[in-house]
């Protein structure tokens, strides 16, 4: 069994040092600063936020991470989603986590305090660096936060971390029917709240992959297209 290096001190909440720009205003509350993080990590604001879709999105995420595999998250979730990767993945694997915010970071490791083969790194998730490689690499709700090229560079970066015979997996957003009654109001909030997250609707995730062709990509759809799961499987080797 994998047992990471032990953590540092706990986080104060006060260092916002390397959040990058993009987090400015409205995901600045909401990630950045630990009051609006107490008050949002919990399951049922993430399960009012998803339209009660939380459960079944976690599930098809979890579906595709075997027990004891090596495991790599960009992005820490509110909620206890990241509680059940760990368990999911189990002490004969190993769970990394990253996040660039200080809070979120916080927040993690009180969660995964109990899990000995779960890590969390405050990091980009576009410049981890781990030269071994995860059997799955993934990211819930992660790319509709960040600009295009933020887009691609975290993209490359999972696809990069993945190890012969591995995968990715994105949970995100996507497109949803024209007939969908929660598509304008996801026009007006992406509009005003999260520029970033039209382009999902616009582009599948492997249009962000420098080298999609090295993978096979299958995409399933949920809650009438407002939801997506992208997964690409690294090809084998000749």
């Amino acid at each position: 069994m994998y047992r990471p290096e032990p953590r540092p001190p706990p986080y104060d909440g006060h260092d916002t040092a390397g959040i990058p720009d993009y987090m400015a205003g409205f995901y600045s509350r909401i990630y950045a600063n630990p009051r609006w993080a107490a008050r949002l990590d919990h399951d049922l604001v993430v399960r009012a936020l998803l339209f009660g879709q939380a459960r079944r999105l976690t599930r098809a995420y979890l579906d595709e991470i075997p027990q004891g595999a090596r495991v790599w998250q960009a992005a820490h979730v509110y909620g206890s989603q990241v509680a059940q990767v760990a368990r999911r993945i189990g002490p004969e694997g190993f769970f990394e986590l990253t996040d660039v915010a200080p809070v979120q970071v916080a927040h993690a490791r009180q969660k995964l305090a109990a899990y000995a083969w779960a890590r969390v790194d405050c990091c980009d998730a576009a410049q981890f660096a781990d030269s071994a490689g995860f059997d799955v690499v993934g990211s819930f709700f992660l790319l509709h936060e960040v600009p295009d090229g933020k887009k691609r560079q975290i993209v490359d970066n999972l696809l990069g971390h993945v190890a012969a015979g591995g995968k990715a997996v994105f949970i995100d957003y996507h497109r949803p029917a024209a007939w969908h009654p929660a598509r304008p109001i996801f026009s007006i909030v992406n509009r005003a709240l999260e520029p970033f997250a039209r382009a999902l609707w616009e582009n599948p995730i492997s249009h962000y992959a420098t080298r999609a062709g090295n993978f096979v990509w299958t995409q399933r759809t949920f809650f009438g297209g407002l939801y997506q799961c992208a997964v690409a499987r690294r090809k084998d080797e000749a």
